[in-house]
């Protein structure tokens, strides 16, 4: 019992001692603690993820996310060195002067002299609660990549720990495009700021590509920081679309150059695969105040107009499909001498000046474009039944509402038959039949017309237009996104051949001969309409015109549908002549780059195949031929061109032109590409310190 005593007296007294010394901090000690926990900080902090990356069809990298960061100083640093010593003053003043240099080195835009002002300037501030030196003072005002950031952090005092020398910064994840502004309106773009998507895929699918916030608790124990992971973030998902970037780069620059050619305003070109309605390449070039063409708003989805005459195949096809022509195409249109009055109005064939076309049959009507071949028979067979001929578009899929994942796309436009309403815009007169089925008082945009004719060239299977074939994480497909079918049928098959047969002979024998190729046919429908001005109206100054053309290649068997639509201002202005031209172009490129060839085709076989190999950076030429036991010829004009001489680079791969003239000495600056056409400083010339020369390849 007396040990059972002592024992309790014991606790007794230590409860007594925690009571009173609890008293104790609570009272005589209430300030310390109050700073103390002052200086104790506790916060939640979002981590974000890293956004996902677009991908091309072949998994090149379109869109991706790379870190860049904004670095600043902390001029209220610990006063020590990584030491110990308490010398802060004296470091800076020490290595300023170098900071300073090595600063201007990395960023050449300001000047020694103006950094040292600047640094200095945020040393002697004078902060709210009195003390000197900002503790938050930006070294440079803008964005730096990682390995700028890591030249940054070399320098003196700024490689030391943030608490030591007071350097520190903020990541950000910026977002950037490896090949430039191919499809940059389709693929999209976020702001950087925000880090929040702006438009194109990048808007569509930003939930996927985005991922999800993780979670991190923050503490500020008196002047460090401990982090403490709470919930790991969950990065985006790869999104692979399906555009090609050698297509994309080919369709851009077919566009751009005869936009140059013919001063336009706006070009538009979509390629599609005609089986699965891949979007191979998506062009929206727009002439911005500076004189360039730059992918400015997405037209090829969102600009609704008058379609012009590449409507007409649709107004037939409604005609072929409901029996109201025979499908031989015989019927017999009297076009007269190009002007035939349609219920008070004229209605004009472009050729009216020179007598019209007097009397045509229903394909010869497509083949030239006959305004008046096409508005008499819709006229003729539905002027008492508008509606049936309205139907009938809405059935054939020009109307399709195609459900794009892109923000910003327009539906068609196109209105029932309404005599009661007040709108001017829907009014119904006698004369909007006729108009309307040669592309007038519609309004449609570009990717509806290239899906329309993609159903016909399909044999009358209309496919949703598909920007995005998977989703990826890690390396792993974890969503395929499969062709989507709108209509198994737009019309009869008969109709669908016969509408494919004079398609090919507008190409071949009618206005769109400019659009075919010697190599393969061409199937497809020119279209020349005069655009309303901003105000509604088509008379007020300078005229305005939308040319297209749309078809699909080979016609044969056919893999690609393709519309080009230029806008421009004044005469002259041909929906084949210009717009024929740039669809030449991009179907030739695209059937080139499918051409597979086989090497034994091109063997002579009466001859030794010895092939020339100019001198260059031939290491790798010399082992495939030294393995193949052939001896390589040297070029002469290479080989013996004295070191301080430009040699002849004529016929050079980039690799090997590059070569020649930096091992002289030379700088080269590559334009173009394929071969040297030519170099700006003639061969022979004596090289001289500092010399530069422009290589052009072709």
């Amino acid at each position: 019992m007396p040990r059972y005593f002592a024992i309790a007296v014991f606790l007794t007294l230590i409860g007594f001692a925690i009571i009173g010394k609890a008293m104790y901090i609570m009272t005589a000690k209430k300030t310390y603690w109050t700073q103390v926990a002052s200086r104790l900080k506790r916060d939640s902090v979002s981590v974000k993820p890293t956004r996902g990356n677009i991908l091309s069809s072949d998994g090149q990298l379109m869109a991706s996310s790379i870190p860049e960061y904004k670095v600043f100083i902390d001029f209220q640093a610990g006063a020590t060195d990584s030491i110990g010593n308490h010398n802060r003053d004296s470091l800076w003043e020490a290595n300023i002067d170098t900071i300073c240099y090595e600063l201007n080195q990395i960023f050449p835009t300001r000047s020694a002299a103006e950094f040292k002002t600047h640094l200095l300037e945020g040393k002697h501030k004078v902060m709210k609660n009195g003390t000197i030196g900002a503790r938050h003072w930006a070294i440079w005002s803008k964005r730096i990549d990682y390995n700028t950031f890591c030249e940054v952090h070399k320098l003196p005092i700024f490689r030391e720990r943030p608490g030591v020398g007071g350097f520190h910064w903020e990541e950000y994840n910026s977002r950037r495009h490896p090949f430039g502004s191919l499809a940059w309106r389709t693929i999209g773009d976020v702001y950087i700021a925000k880090d929040s998507a702006k438009n194109g895929l990048e808007l569509s699918y930003d939930s996927l590509l985005r991922g999800t916030n993780g979670l991190m608790h923050r503490r500020k124990v008196l002047s460090k920081y401990l982090d403490i992971p709470v919930l790991s973030p969950i990065d985006g998902c790869d999104i692979v679309t399906t555009i090609d970037v050698s297509m994309q780069d080919l369709a851009e620059r077919a566009v751009i150059d005869e936009l140059k050619e013919i001063n336009g305003e706006m070009g538009v070109a979509i390629l599609m695969e005609v089986k699965t309605g891949d979007v191979k390449a998506i062009v929206n070039m727009s002439r911005a105040a500076d004189g360039e063409y730059y992918e400015m708003v997405n037209n090829a989805i969102s600009y609704r107009c008058e379609p012009g005459s590449v409507f007409k195949v649709a107004s037939f096809l409604v005609a072929l499909d409901d029996g109201i022509i025979p499908n031989d195409t015989n019927f017999v249109i009297h076009t007269g001498s190009g002007v035939m009055e349609m219920h008070g109005r004229p209605m004009k064939d472009h050729n009216w000046r020179r007598g019209g076309y007097q009397d045509i049959n229903v394909a010869r009507a497509l083949e030239v474009s006959s305004n008046i071949g096409v508005s008499y028979v819709i006229d003729k067979f539905y002027g008492n039944n508008p509606t049936k001929y309205v139907q009938g578009l809405y059935r054939v899929g020009i109307h399709e509402d195609l459900k794009l994942p892109l923000v910003g796309y327009h539906t068609p436009w196109i209105r029932m038959p309404d005599t009661k309403t007040t709108d001017r815009t829907k009014y119904w007169s006698k004369t909007t039949l006729p108009w309307m089925s040669i592309g007038y008082e519609t309004q449609i945009a570009p990717i509806n017309t290239v899906a329309f004719y993609n159903a016909i060239a399909n044999d009358g299977k209309m496919m949703q237009p598909r920007f995005v074939k998977q989703l990826v994480k890690d390396g792993q497909v974890i969503k395929e996104f499969e062709p989507v079918v709108l209509k198994e049928r737009i019309a009869k098959p008969q109709a669908i051949k016969t509408m494919q047969t004079i398609l090919e002979h507008v190409v071949s024998q009618g206005l769109g001969r400019k659009a075919g190729s010697k190599m393969f046919k061409v199937a497809g429908k020119t279209g020349t309409a005069q655009v309303a001005d901003q105000y509604g109206g088509y008379h007020s100054g300078t005229t305005r015109y939308w040319l297209s053309f749309a078809g699909y290649f080979p016609a044969d068997n056919p893999r690609y549908t393709c519309i080009v639509c230029l806008k421009k201002s004044g005469l002259p202005a041909s929906g084949g002549g210009m717009s024929g031209v740039v669809f030449h172009r991009i179907s030739e490129g695209v059937m080139a780059q499918n051409l597979k060839l086989s090497v034994a085709d091109a063997r002579d076989e009466k001859s030794v195949f010895v092939p020339d190999v100019k001198e260059g950076d031939v290491t790798s030429a010399d082992y495939v031929l030294n393995s193949l036991h052939i001896k390589k010829r040297p070029s002469l004009s290479v080989k013996n061109t004295p070191s301080g001489i430009i040699p002849d680079l004529t016929g050079m791969g980039a690799k090997d032109a590059v070569y020649q003239l930096e091992r002289r000495g030379v700088k080269a600056i590559v334009k173009g590409r394929g071969k040297v056409k030519s170099q700006s400083i003639y061969s022979g010339t004596a090289i001289k310190q500092g010399m530069a020369c422009e290589l052009h390849l072709e």
